[in-house]
């Protein structure tokens, strides 16, 4: 009797995948130490903090909404009630993996088992390149901002709190 292997992809894999068949040619970058945090990420990297996305998973409504942020930035959750009509809440660990297919601290901007209502920071696209999670806690890919927002179909807004 044969044994079952389990041949799914990877997480980055996965979202590899997800950004070839939207037209993205980028490499997916793994490294030694943590990406899990912004500051992680961004020292990795070697890149400033506001080049960093945050992939912040919400449930307005008990639907799941996806927040992409400025690593240089704090969300402001009643920014984003406003934006939806609807009452903020962020999602467990359980929800974000429900929604996503993918772990807090590992989040993408993309390759989820469905379709998720994404708003995207409007402070990300004064940079020529962004980086974004692929999947785990020490994968990320470099993307434009401009195709950042096309391939998640994500709305451009503030989502910021008023600093200062």
């Amino acid at each position: 009797m044969a044994l079952s292997t389990d041949h799914r992809p990877s997480a980055p894999q996965r979202v590899q995948a997800a950004l070839s068949a939207a037209g993205v040619a980028t490499r997916i970058e793994e490294f030694p130490s943590s990406t899990r945090t912004a500051q992680e990420a961004a020292d990795a990297v070697g890149t400033s903090l506001g080049q960093i996305v945050k992939s912040l998973v919400f449930l307005g409504g008990g639907v799941p909404i996806l927040a992409l942020v400025s690593g240089a930035n704090r969300l402001d959750p009643s920014r984003l009630g406003a934006l939806t009509g609807l009452e903020i809440g962020k999602a467990d660990a359980d929800a974000v993996r429900r929604a996503t297919g993918y772990s807090i601290g590992g989040v993408p901007p993309t390759g989820f088992p469905a379709p998720i209502p994404t708003f995207v920071d409007r402070d990300l696209l004064q940079y020529d390149v962004v980086w974004a999670a692929a999947g785990t806690p020490r994968h990320v890919f470099p993307i434009a901002p401009q195709d950042l927002v096309r391939i998640t179909g994500g709305r451009v807004v503030q989502l910021a709190t008023d600093q200062g």
